[in-house]
């Protein structure tokens, strides 16, 4: 059982965490096939880094050096391909010689097919070794893509050709790299955007509401243009570093459809990205927009693009003939890499479709359940706690009237107290347990689930126990046998509302036996088979914490309270 306040508060902190580079650990298996890096920019075109081989020729088993050098680079991908399919799967495995430098890959699921780099320092040089397998083709070519920085790359640049001894010249022409498609043209916005047509024809988002881009520099503003089969975008905000939005299919972050705008030496980038977690996103090509502008002025950041409302086979794009909430961000950037967001973004508070009836709306920057957390947290710190701890510190005399024949302030508890510090005790070990938490697939992660529950279990009979004992305090002057019963029926409505839910819980699990467990052990929220029984759940809820008003109502009457 995990403790409510610190529940949210993990997620919060977790919504902040966030990786400042692609792959700075060189886990780029997924780009084995195209060789081309997840950075959205064009690659240079005339390499300034070359291969090299110990020897021209090779039999199967022979094992070659290879050798990536040139000017210092931070990232590389090296594979050898069959020089007469270019376009094929990688050919051999390769045996490192540095394992601080270099790392194996699996690509087209040959072990150690590809090598790439394991951290982004600079380096000049990388060795190791081909090993030739038993059914290599006749003709061999080396392929490295090299990263010099975030927006500065070389794809497939071409390496030498070995081949077996005894076979014909190869005369095949090679075949070609395919070039990435053309880009469209970037200009500059000669004026800034306006909220004049929002909720007329732009479907616009913004804050503050009703605020003007045009106007104001410190207004956040998104809207869309409906035109035909595509949408035209505009996106306005106070940023240094960089401004993005994102479609989602719930208020979570991850398996999203994004955009960034990412200011660099005075110029705005514009790049389609996709969410696939709580992670930094990873950048696409920017084939699928049209028509992309900037502009920069008094620390304003302003960017435009047009896109279609649906891409037929052009993954991680949402069609935009649908509903969705809609996130708004801002953060720092350096070399073309962004931070993460210097605030929560801005996220409407429903779902919509930017290409449906314009409409003028605003968002929330904080979820409805964080700030009923901080609201109970308010009330608790600033009245509860505070209140008492002056009154135990300044009015023992004022109060010291005998009460039962002892002073007020010292009246037998019995074993209430020493109980009560242990529920205590137990609610702090698991803020700390928790923030020691295990990634999802580390072996000790099930360890931490049982203690995490054991403990929380335990803390909750040894608390139902001291409350038991509390009703007994002469202090509260409950009456007989009706404070027994109440309370024994306040804890049968509570496991009977647990095990209700549990029942629910697990019928709707058959259903969709894939859990997201950091969504459940964080914040208990829907899976997509229990977003089918929400309404049920919401329906228990209420029921519940009326139920529970009901017994709080007829606890404090009794202690007259009320």
């Amino acid at each position: 059982m995990a403790v409510p306040g610190f529940t949210l508060g993990a997620f919060t902190l977790l919504l902040h965490i966030s990786s400042v580079a692609n792959f700075p650990n060189g886990k780029v298996a997924k780009s084995c096939l195209g060789m081309i890096p997840k950075h959205g920019h064009t690659p240079q075109s005339d390499p300034v880094h070359h291969i090299s081989v110990s020897q021209m020729t090779f039999r199967p088993g022979d094992q070659i050096k290879v050798t990536l050098s040139g000017p210092s680079f931070k990232g590389f991908l090296l594979e050898a391909r069959d020089a007469e399919n270019l376009s094929g799967p990688p050919v051999g495995s390769f045996t490192l010689i540095d394992s601080q430098l270099s790392q194996l890959l699996t690509c087209e699921d040959i072990q150690g097919s590809a090598v790439s780099h394991t951290n982004p320092s600079k380096k000049t040089e990388i060795k190791v070794y081909w090993n030739a397998p038993s059914s290599a083709p006749n003709h061999v070519k080396f392929l490295a893509t090299v990263v010099e920085k975030y927006k500065i790359y070389w794809v497939k640049i071409p390496g030498p050709i070995i081949s077996q001894p005894n076979v014909l010249p190869l005369t095949t022409p090679e075949a070609t790299i395919a070039p990435l498609p053309t880009l469209s043209p970037v200009s500059h916005l000669t004026k800034s955007f306006n909220a004049s047509d929002c909720g007329k024809k732009k479907f616009c988002i913004r804050s503050p509401l009703n605020c003007d881009p045009e106007k104001e520099l410190a207004c956040f503003f998104l809207s869309f243009t409906r035109d035909d089969q595509s949408v035209m975008v505009e996106m306005s905000g106070p940023s240094g570093g960089y401004l993005s939005f994102a479609f989602s299919h719930d208020r979570w972050m991850g398996h999203d459809d994004a955009y960034v705008c990412i200011l660099e030496d005075q110029t705005v980038y514009i790049q389609p990205s996709h969410l696939t977690g709580r992670t930094h996103p990873v950048m696409d090509s920017r084939a699928s927009l049209q028509d992309i502008a900037w502009r920069l002025a008094d620390g304003v950041m302003q960017c435009s693009f047009r896109r279609n409302i649906t891409l037929p086979g052009v993954k991680n794009r949402f069609d935009l003939n649908a509903s969705y909430y809609i996130f708004l961000a801002d953060g720092k950037a350096d070399n073309g890499r962004i931070h993460k967001h210097s605030e929560q973004p801005l996220i409407t508070l429903e779902k919509y479709n930017v290409t449906g009836y314009p409409k003028n709306i605003g968002g929330s920057h904080s979820l409805l359940i964080l700030k009923v957390h901080g609201a109970l947290m308010f009330v608790a710190w600033m009245t509860t706690a505070s209140v008492g701890v002056l009154i135990a510190r300044f009015f023992k005399p004022v109060w010291s009237k005998a009460l039962f024949g002892y002073a007020a302030w010292f009246q037998d508890a019995g074993f209430h107290p020493y109980l009560g510090c242990i529920v205590m005790i137990l609610a702090v070990l698991q803020l700390l347990l928790a923030a020691f938490r295990p990634p999802l697939h580390d072996p000790r992660r099930q360890m931490f689930n049982w203690t995490h529950w054991s403990m929380g279990t335990a803390a909750r009979i040894i608390a139902v126990a001291t409350m038991f004992l509390g009703m007994d305090l002469p202090g509260l002057n409950l009456p007989g046998p009706w404070k027994t019963y109440a309370m024994i029926g306040f804890v049968a409505w509570h496991v009977g509302t647990e095990i209700v839910l549990e029942i629910h819980a697990y019928r709707l699990s058959r259903k969709d036996e894939i859990l997201d467990d950091d969504r459940i052990q964080i914040l208990q929220s829907f899976t997509a088979a229990e977003a089918e029984g929400y309404a049920f759940k919401k329906a228990v809820l209420a029921i519940y914490v009326c139920g529970n008003l009901t017994f709080l109502t007829m606890f404090l009457s009794a202690i007259n309270l009320l």
